[in-house]
């Protein structure tokens, strides 16, 4: 959630800080702010609702001479998106931008009145300001001040901090939120993530829990809780500037669906060898894997939907079961953890707050562990005895497309590798397995991307509904899932996935007439079934398009409208429906006239509970 952005160096404070603000708006936020020296002074700008909104406004103030200062985007968590509840926050001696949540900023309020403070906003970034501001007043000594007050807060946070009186230094400090430090040739930054200062660096150092940067024009200092020096290891990006551009796209969504077959085929050449499964990259014993009981898959949202279809992959090809849980849940649910289990956390930026805390306590219980994430370096791959990398590149729309792609390719090879430790695949099968691999990824998808009428005419009929119902069987059904989030994300149509099987136990009692009932059927063996789900719904007044394999004549000849996908092996066909549904879901949205990359009320990396 929410983006922080600062700097100083030599360059047009103002003009970074606002550059930085709209590569992080994929973030998800509903109010941005920046607060930058000028020659007349401290200047803070802040409005409600875009980074646009504030460059407009920023353009009337006359900015000159600024060459330091901190921004941010907010995602509204207490206080409702105003100007007044924008960050920064602070006083006449310091102002402050913040990711995460105090969780004891209440007490803290009250014992602050107690010394004379008010407050202008409903959020708890303000008191963690007038904190600092008071123990900067008790200590006279900035580090000092900044470390006396972390001390205090409970809680997640990332901090940018100015001081009034030094004018060309951001200091910062964090603590479970990400924070970066970019290293440049004209100027140091921080930032919530690389895409902020991509342009200006690849380079960059990770400020890790409880220490604090000091980041000037030509140099960055980092020291630890006990003010001792800390040395870095300076990382590079992955990736360069063009990987946050849209390339030509109307929106970054879409250029991300049409990406899938590449970094598909990236990931697959990442995890295999001579067409075998392959992880030692980074899981060089393979031991790691065998003598497994259970494994429970951890995580949230879509990553959860495609480990939904790794408990699929998993139980078919390694016979192990499978349990895949919702982080927020897990660690509050007491969870049966074995000595022989094994978790996967999957998470796309490897810093959701949930399924961190939930493998910290599965740490804590040393249980083995892996993860599956897609940033480098972030927390998640760091806490975990394992990591699997996914090669997507930065994901900048809100609604993830290609990462969870290329999770569920992941977890199908891992459930290969399992399946050859098992005994229950042998190395010739998943062979032949990965090479149908390479084809899908490099065939049938991009057929599906190259031929998308039939999918925008079902999106504009459905786009003129409020309700829609997917459904499916088996591995189908947990598809149905990720489509149906993926058009209520983007498209604000209200929507549900049922097993198929399920619509008579009640939920059958919602279809009416013209109502668009959305029929997965790629699975071979549940043809059958699913024609006799479509009849049913049609015969109450449904209006059915289906997503089916071009062998499925009587899912076609049962369905209003059929999108079709090539007849790869079943395993395989929910990598090319990925495809199909994403792109339905965008052109529903499309046809609404919604900001697609940036949907209301959602961010992109979800840092709090």
């Amino acid at each position: 959630m929410c983006g922080i952005i600062g700097y100083s160096g030599t360059g047009n404070a103002d003009e970074l800080i606002i550059e930085g603000l709209h590569a992080l708006e994929y973030r998800g936020y509903d109010s941005a702010g920046m607060t930058v020296f000028t020659k007349n002074g401290l200047k803070t700008i802040k409005t409600k609702g875009r980074v646009g909104d504030l460059e407009s406004k920023a353009k009337t103030m006359f900015l000159e001479n600024s060459h330091c200062g901190i921004g941010h985007t907010r995602w509204a968590t207490h206080g409702k998106p105003s100007e007044s509840n924008a960050h920064p926050h602070g006083t006449d001696n310091i102002m402050l931008v913040h990711n995460g949540i105090i969780e004891n900023y209440k007490e803290i309020a009250e014992e602050l009145r107690k010394k004379g403070y008010g407050f202008a906003s409903e959020t708890d970034t303000e008191v963690a300001a007038k904190l600092i501001d008071l123990k900067l007043k008790e200590t006279g000594e900035k580090l000092s001040a900044i470390r006396e007050a972390v001390k205090i807060l409970q809680g997640s946070y990332a901090f940018g901090i100015v001081f009034r009186d030094e004018t060309d230094v951001v200091y910062a400090v964090k603590k479970d939120s990400p924070l970066l430090i970019g290293i440049g040739s004209d100027g140091n930054f921080i930032a919530s993530d690389v895409s902020a200062f991509l342009k200006y660096t690849k380079s960059y150092i990770r400020l890790g829990d409880g220490e604090t940067a000091v980041i000037k024009q030509d140099k960055t200092e980092v020291f630890d809780l006990d003010g001792n020096s800390v040395e870095k290891q300076v990382e590079t990006a992955l990736w360069n500037s063009s990987a946050v551009s849209k390339s030509g796209f109307r929106h970054f969504m879409l250029k991300e669906i049409f990406e899938e077959p590449e970094i598909l085929i990236k990931t697959l050449d990442s995890i295999t060898k001579d067409f075998h499964p392959d992880f030692s990259a980074t899981i060089p014993d393979d031991k790691f894997f065998e003598n497994i009981g259970t494994i429970h898959i951890i995580a949230c949202g879509t990553a959860m939907h495609a480990g939904l279809l790794g408990k699929y992959y998993i139980e078919k090809f390694a016979r192990i079961p499978v349990a895949v849980e919702v982080a927020s849940e897990f660690r509050y649910n007491d969870p049966v953890l074995r000595e022989n289990d094994m978790v996967v956390i999957i998470s796309q930026s490897g810093e959701t707050a949930d399924s961190l805390a939930a493998l910290r306590l599965v740490n804590e219980k040393n249980i083995r562990t892996l993860s599956i994430v897609n940033t480098y370096g972030s927390t998640i791959a760091r806490e975990s005895k394992h990591v699997i990398y996914t090669l997507a590149g930065p994901e900048i729309a809100v609604a993830s497309t290609k990462a969870f792609s290329v999770q569920v390719l992941v977890m199908l090879i891992l459930a290969m590798k399992l399946g050859e430790i098992q005994g229950e695949m042998t190395k010739d099968e998943s062979t032949e397995l990965c090479e149908s691999l390479k084809e899908v990824a490099a065939n049938s998808i991009h057929n599906v991307l190259c031929g998308t009428e039939t999918i925008e005419s079902a999106a504009e009929i459905t786009a003129k509904h409020n309700d829609v119902f997917f459904i499916g069987r088996g591995i189908d059904n947990y598809l149905g899932m990720e489509a149906s989030l993926k058009l209520k994300e983007i498209s604000y149509i209200h929507s549900e996935a049922y097993a198929a099987g399920e619509l008579k136990h009640g939920t059958i009692s919602l279809i009416e007439e013209g109502t668009p009932v959305i029929a997965i059927a790629t699975d071979e063996k549940y043809y059958e079934k699913m024609r006799n789900n479509i009849e049913e719904v049609r015969s109450r007044g449904a209006f059915v398009i289906s997503f089916c394999s071009e062998n499925a004549e009587i899912i076609k000849n049962s369905s209003n409208i059929a999108i079709t996908i090539p007849n790869d092996a079943d395993c395989l066909k929910p990598l090319t429906a990925a495809a199909s549904i994403q792109l339905f879901a965008y052109y529903t949205a499309l046809a609404l006239g919604r900001d697609i990359d940036k949907p209301r009320n959602l961010a992109k990396s979800v840092t709090v509970e």
